[in-house]
């Protein structure tokens, strides 16, 4: 092997969901919002900006974040945006995870942290979540590099109050702590109003669930000034541009229409909580998700039979091939007739 050969960085890399395309597909294997974005939103994508396209973006996407700080109550030296959370998480990552101690986050948890992690060399320690598939606050109360995980957690959208958070930040002063906040819109308690006692504390969210954007791929963190101040100098150490015009203009339009946020979210949590009288009858179980999605098991199915059976139906939900979660299936939360849709096929399946 060639010095080259031998010096290339080799990872695992995090595998999204499937991208299927079939005209009588049902998707739910995303946790995509089933609704399109607010009405302002559409009204600036549909305006022709070919003009604009020739000028680079406003790299300090100043109109954006001025609009989220001022949604938020906080200042715009408080807000960062990316990429999409995605985006915002990995540089999160490569800013403050930069110590000898490992950082923690959970065993069953969004699997892009052990990714970066390899990536960006990071040590880190999973921690398991109980019987009941919940964090365990208790196991952050140690020595580490640092804190990440979501609330409500993924897959199993199980999502823990405020009060516990801090007691994890009371136990960790000196390390930074990252509550990655990309459901809390279905159901969670937000921790933001804790920025205003730990400044050891970052909230991370995205475009892509609950404001129906996931195309065009915003994210952001809110934090300290001096949280914020460094991650800016990391992002343009790396590329200024990231985020192109019509992702901050949709962005901001998003943003300044929070009526329509919370008409789609009440929706949505509205099938949400039908689909699990429905499911429960059908035998199913789950923990009590307060996000877009469901994460079902059932003692007399083989999950991964019956993805695949969904998967020929054309209907598409998510199977993990990972310890602990091998038996259960996370559902996306789609439109009412998309969910009949998928119960009466589960009900023929099941016999029932």
């Amino acid at each position: 092997m060639k010095r080259y050969q031998q010096n290339i960085r080799r990872v695992v890399p995090y595998v999204p969901g499937d991208q299927p395309d079939f005209p009588d597909m049902i998707k739910l294997n995303t946790n995509e919002n089933p609704y399109p974005p607010a009405p302002a939103v559409q009204e600036v994508l549909s305006k022709s900006q070919a003009e604009q396209m020739r000028l680079y973006p406003d790299p300090t996407a100043h109109q954006l974040n001025a609009a989220i700080a001022k949604v938020y109550g906080v200042e715009e030296s408080q807000v960062f945006t990316g990429v999409g959370s995605d985006d915002v998480l990995a540089m999160i990552f490569q800013t403050f995870f930069n110590s000898e101690l490992p950082i923690l986050f959970p065993d069953i948890t969004y699997a892009f942290y052990p990714v970066w992690c390899d990536l960006f060399r990071i040590p880190y320690e999973v921690q398991p979540l109980n019987e009941k598939l919940e964090i365990v606050p208790e196991d952050y109360f140690k020595e580490n590099g640092g804190i990440v995980f979501p609330n409500p957690n993924a897959p199993t959208g199980i999502a823990m109050p405020a009060a516990e958070i801090e007691r994890i930040l009371q136990h960790n002063p000196e390390s930074l702590v990252v509550i990655d906040e990309a459901y809390v819109d279905f159901g969670g308690e937000s921790v933001l109003p804790l920025l205003n006692k730990y400044d050891n504390l970052m909230v991370v969210q995205t475009f892509s669930k609950s404001r129906s954007m996931a195309g065009e791929r915003i994210g952001f963190a809110i934090g300290s000034p001096e949280l914020i101040r460094a991650l800016h100098d990391v992002k343009y150490s790396f590329n200024s541009y990231t985020m192109n015009r019509s992702a901050l203009a949709a962005g901001t339009a998003s943003v300044e229409d929070q009526a329509y946020l919370e008409e789609i979210t009440a929706k949505i949590v509205a099938t949400r909580e039908r689909s699990k009288t429905v499911l429960r009858e059908m035998g199913f179980q789950f923990p009590d998700s307060k996000s877009n999605f469901l994460f079902v098991t059932h003692p007399d199915c083989n999950a991964h039979e019956l993805f695949e059976a969904l998967r020929e139906a054309h209907i598409f939900v998510r199977w993990f091939d990972a310890p602990r979660v091998r038996d259960y299936l996370r559902i996306t939360i789609g439109t009412d007739a998309q969910m009949d849709a998928l119960f009466d096929f589960l009900r023929k399946y099941l016999g029932k």
